[in-house]
């Protein structure tokens, strides 16, 4: 089945698109102040917690490094890895994920050179996935449905987490997939598979994706394409994984989380291969998983299980769950935004499936309800999620004596020196300064920006912060600053 014949299947419920336009003239407004005003709450976000000291080191400033070499026309050097690492300060950010789209967003420095750049460049990524998933949805289910799942994406909880928590490759995912899949619907398949190349060029498992979205062609029928995403998306992996990293100087080893199944990927399949049950037993066995995975599928009231389209983002899902990284399963971070859209597309079509079975193809009531049932499930949770913040007066005045000393504290260290930063101090020093993290090990900067106060990553605690200050003014260093838990040490 052909992505002519998908869009086929949905004709008695919408007229179709014109051929030659994106969006309807007569819906462009209006889509596109859905996007924007998504757009400007996701910058709110994370500019609010870059200026009150609420973004990291990992990942604002790794981010913001590689991005400030590309745009100078350098290599993608990411001191703060590196040294965390302890692989040199000339440490590509591509021997630690292979994520060359990063270069696109270069030019965004260009017009500011900071991490701000970033925090606006993520929520434009994020919502430029707004007028696909309209457009896939207007298709299947019609006008008003659209705009009401497109404005459930928007408010979802996977892309308010990853607005949330500093910068990641994951912000050019949910365009993609959605091109991926709205234009494959559409049947116009060179856009699609461009957009299903791009993901290889943001992170090296993307493969898996592209090895899922064959899954779901093969479901439908298009078994020669099918069998070209599996190759190409196996490929990709092995490409990446295999030969690039460990070429560009990276480990695979630092990301390999599934130790309790084998060394390596072989192995890992074979024990859930020989073992089944454990494999299963694996996936649920923990209640964030379970929490986790409710919540994925949920806001499409679970109708994206009756969807093929679910097989594209099973990969990634396993690849989270059966892992032994307690954040990978969390709904806490930003890995649910890799498969938000995907899902979302997923409830689509398995509402449309479900009104075919039940021989009522064209009930355009029964798609505008569920249609407003997904959007106020999303709206439901927003309260659970980071984009509750946005209507709290106290989340734009942060903690003011902390944040007052905290800008005292950078404002101490002089511009082109090395210095290593506090976890949550670094992102206000990196377009100035070449940052490293502050850790219970000293990497031998001239300057270090320390907090005694609160405990930060990667420390146990504050009182190994304390710890470490006292072992560097042993060996030497002086403080030059002090204030509400802010220490500033400097060795000549």
């Amino acid at each position: 089945m052909t992505g002519d014949t998908l869009a086929a299947e949905s004709e008695a419920t919408a007229a179709p698109l014109p051929r030659r336009r994106l969006l309807p003239s007569g819906h462009r407004l209006g889509v596109g102040l859905l996007a924007l005003l998504a757009a400007a709450a996701y910058s709110v976000l994370g500019l609010v917690k870059l200026a009150t000291f609420r973004a990291s080191v990992f990942d604002l400033v790794i981010v913001d490094q590689a991005v400030r070499n590309y745009a100078n026309f350098r290599p993608p050097y990411v001191p703060a890895v590196g040294s965390f690492h302890h692989r040199g300060l000339d440490y590509l950010q591509l021997a630690d994920h292979f994520s060359p789209a990063y270069a696109l967003l270069a030019p965004f420095y260009w017009v500011h050179d900071g991490p701000e750049s970033l925090v606006v460049a993520q929520a434009l990524l994020f919502a430029a996935a707004i007028p696909f998933v309209w457009l896939f949805a207007r298709r299947v289910l019609g006008t008003g449905p659209a705009y009401l799942v497109a404005a459930a994406y928007a408010v979802s909880w996977p892309v308010a987490q990853a607005a949330a928590f500093d910068v990641h490759e994951v912000m050019f995912v949910p365009v993609l997939t959605a091109i991926m899949i709205e234009r494959y619907h559409a049947d116009r398949p060179l856009p699609a598979f461009a957009a299903m190349f791009g993901l290889l060029l943001v992170k090296e498992d993307m493969g898996l994706m592209i090895v899922g979205f064959g899954a779901y062609l093969f479901a439908v029928g298009d078994r020669f394409r099918a069998g070209c995403c599996a190759a190409v998306g196996i490929g990709g992996v092995l490409l990446t994984r295999g030969a690039l990293i460990p070429m560009l100087g990276g480990d695979t080893g630092d990301f390999w989380a599934y130790g309790h199944l084998g060394p390596d990927a072989p192995s890992a399949v074979l024990a859930l291969l020989r073992d089944p049950v454990s494999a299963v037993q694996l996936l649920f066995g923990a209640e964030d998983k379970v929490d986790t995975l409710f919540l994925m599928v949920w806001p499409t009231l679970l109708l994206c299980l009756l969807s093929p389209l679910t097989l594209a983002a099973l990969p990634h899902v396993l690849e989270r769950m059966l892992s032994d990284r307690v954040p990978w399963w969390q709904a806490d971070f930003q890995y649910s935004a890799f498969t938000v859209v995907i899902l979302l597309c997923a409830g689509v079509d398995g509402l449309a499936r479900l009104l075919r079975l039940l021989r009522r193809p064209g009930d355009r009531s029964l798609g505008l309800a569920w249609s407003v049932a997904v959007c106020a499930v999303a709206v439901t949770l927003v309260p659970r999620f980071a984009l509750d913040q946005l209507y709290h007066p106290s989340f734009y005045k942060g903690d003011e004596a902390r944040i007052a000393a905290a800008r005292e504290a950078v404002s101490k260290v002089p511009p082109g020196v090395v210095v290593e930063a506090v976890n949550s101090a670094g992102p206000a020093l990196t377009s100035r300064a070449t940052v490293l993290l502050w850790t219970g090990q000293s990497r031998g900067a001239p300057w270090v920006v320390a907090d005694t106060a609160r405990w930060e990553f990667p420390f146990g605690s504050a009182e190994d912060q304390a710890a470490q200050v006292g072992r560097l003014v042993a060996e030497g260093y002086a403080k030059v600053f002090e204030r509400d838990g802010y220490v500033v040490l400097h060795r000549p």
